[in-house]
């Protein structure tokens, strides 16, 4: 049963690559296009049996990995590398983690709807904790790190509602 959305940077570049696949069940390039992974949500119900999108250590069952190709050299807000997450990018994220949030009947909540570094925060002896996507929104810079969780579910809401 669908719990949670995961949501990540790739910290790759911007279109998905055959490895990135593997890992997250949706992947979002520079343009707003959306990539279907390897495995399908239902796919991590169960991961036990090694068929899964293995995007979240700690935190697989039950989870939808969606992924935003990109953030490849990031270090920091000032030196963010040549692949920050456009706009476009992001707008497309939030609509798409927004119309998952119905299909799966999902409420926007901090528990069904966090960034990857938000697991990591709440699950510190998982292999998730120290992780940094998505600390950082570079079409908003304004949105500190330890808000960035709130402004995106406060957009997934927005879109939630226009469907």
């Amino acid at each position: 049963m669908v719990k949670r959305i995961i949501l990540h940077w790739s910290a790759g570049r911007y279109f998905p690559t055959i490895f990135e696949k593997n890992y997250y069940h949706y992947l979002i390039d520079v343009e707003g296009k959306i990539y279907n992974g390897k495995f399908t949500p239902e796919d991590n119900n169960s991961c036990t049996d090694g068929k899964y999108a293995a995007h979240t250590g700690g935190g697989n069952t039950g989870s939808i990995g969606v992924c935003m190709c990109g953030m490849y050299g990031y270090k920091s807000p000032e030196k963010c590398g040549d692949f920050p997450i456009s706009a476009i990018q992001f707008e497309a994220c939030m609509k798409f983690t927004a119309e998952l949030c119905k299909k799966y009947n999902l409420p926007v909540s901090p528990d069904t709807v966090l960034t990857h570094y938000e697991f990591g925060q709440a699950n510190p002896k998982s292999t998730s904790a120290g992780k940094i996507d998505i600390t950082y929104i570079p079409p908003y810079p304004w949105v500190c790190k330890n808000d960035a969780g709130s402004f995106i579910r406060s957009k997934v809401r927005w879109y939630k509602e226009k469907i």
